[in-house]
């Protein structure tokens, strides 16, 4: 059964069944927004979200980024989708827009945090973006096989008036990765302010 995570809440990456999730999907979804013309029609504009995963270590320096322009970690453990420039037109299409791929197996011994960000790239306001939700999950980009946890990105208070923030982290602890569900908007416009944020207030 899926978690519905809240905001602050840290989870062990347990299945049911007490096996460890040692590969999970944290895909993002999103829509279109609807604008109305003065003539009554209705209009789709495009959204640009990126999802982003950052790896640090335990010092809190940067080791590698994963975005729309790096698509693959340095050892393979982080896969990125592909960059979605449009959201979903034509309302919910139950399909997550951008997915990155964790294999916590590959990550090497001195990765401390897999922190995972989200911004707008062209500066839409995150409380006008229809259904934008996170969700972890076993399986592939293509295939869901088992949802883990899921969470709503905007419906929680504070998101309007920004364009980034900080979804949440996986953390290693006693040899074991934990997640930190943070949900929190930041006060960034671009990605490496939020790379910098994550490691000043979310580490």
């Amino acid at each position: 059964m899926a978690i519905s995570l809240q905001k602050g809440q840290r989870i062990s990456l347990e299945k049911n069944n007490g096996d460890k999730l040692k590969t999970v999907c944290v895909g993002v979804n999103w829509g279109a927004i609807e604008k109305k013309s003065w003539l009554g029609g209705i209009s789709q504009e495009a959204v640009d979200l990126d999802a982003s995963c950052v790896l640090y270590d335990n010092s809190k320096n940067v080791i590698d980024v994963v975005y729309f322009g790096n698509l693959k970690s340095k050892e393979g453990a982080i896969k990125h989708s592909g960059d979605d420039l449009t959201g979903d037109m034509g309302g919910d299409d139950g399909l997550d827009n951008e997915v990155i791929t964790v294999d916590f197996t590959k990550l090497k011994d001195n990765v401390g945090y897999v922190s995972f960000v989200l911004n707008s790239f062209r500066g839409h306001d995150f409380a006008a973006i229809p259904f934008a939700t996170i969700r972890i999950y076993e399986g592939t980009p293509t295939r869901v096989n088992d949802v883990f946890a899921t969470y709503d990105i905007v419906r929680g208070a504070g998101f309007a008036g920004h364009v980034s923030m900080v979804l949440g982290v996986f953390y290693k602890k006693n040899s074991e990765w934990k997640f930190n569900a943070i949900g929190e908007p930041t006060k960034d416009k671009k990605l490496e302010q939020t790379i910098t944020t994550v490691a000043l207030n979310y580490l």
